[in-house]
């Protein structure tokens, strides 16, 4: 192989201009390799960040508030402190771990618009935060148990168990615990 040689006290000695060429060239083809799969990676992460929402929720839910007219006043409540909402007539109460807020809204506005932050709708009048939920259960009645942190326990109701696929991004050795055939019971 030709390499460039240095002399003690001299110039260096040129490599032949043919070698030169093929390692100007060998090294250009890495680059494009790298630059390749670089922008390859890029893309697929960019798709995988497109494709997956319920991942981007987490991030989403930190940074969140939602203001809250409480006594004539507005607090600002982080989305992430919110455990469960919970229907109380034509009002919803926001139910952190130390404290609550009943707003004057319905349900069903309120589950719209947390949709998208990591809530999920488990009963007619119930969303729950699902970083919060530390476990499920199956009752005999067709409907699960859910456990949050702090050790409240809610019943999802048969209509909205499949929202409870959003809990995680991957099911393991779950196998039939959440049947993706309808029941003939609903």
């Amino acid at each position: 192989m030709n390499t460039l040689k240095m002399a003690p006290a001299g110039p260096a000695v040129p490599v032949p201009e043919a070698a030169g060429d093929s390692l100007v060239d060998d090294m250009s083809q890495r680059s494009s390799v790298r630059l390749m799969i670089a922008r390859e990676a890029a893309e697929q992460t960019a798709r995988l960040t497109e494709t997956s929402p319920p991942l981007q929720a987490p991030a989403k839910l930190q940074a969140l508030r939602v203001a809250v007219k409480v006594r004539g006043r507005i607090l600002f409540i982080h989305l992430r402190d919110v455990v469960s909402v919970q229907a109380k007539g034509k009002c919803v109460q926001l139910q952190l771990n130390a404290n609550s807020y009943v707003l004057r809204e319905s349900i069903s506005v309120v589950a719209e618009r947390l949709e998208t932050c990591g809530f999920i709708r488990i009963h007619r009048s119930m969303l729950v935060n699902t970083s919060f939920v530390e476990e499920i259960r199956p009752l005999s009645t067709g409907e699960y148990c859910l456990r949050v942190e702090g050790g409240n326990e809610y019943t999802v109701t048969r209509t909205y168990k499949k929202n409870l696929k959003s809990l995680a991004e991957f099911w393991i050795g779950t196998g039939m615990f959440l049947p993706s055939k309808p029941d003939n019971h609903a």
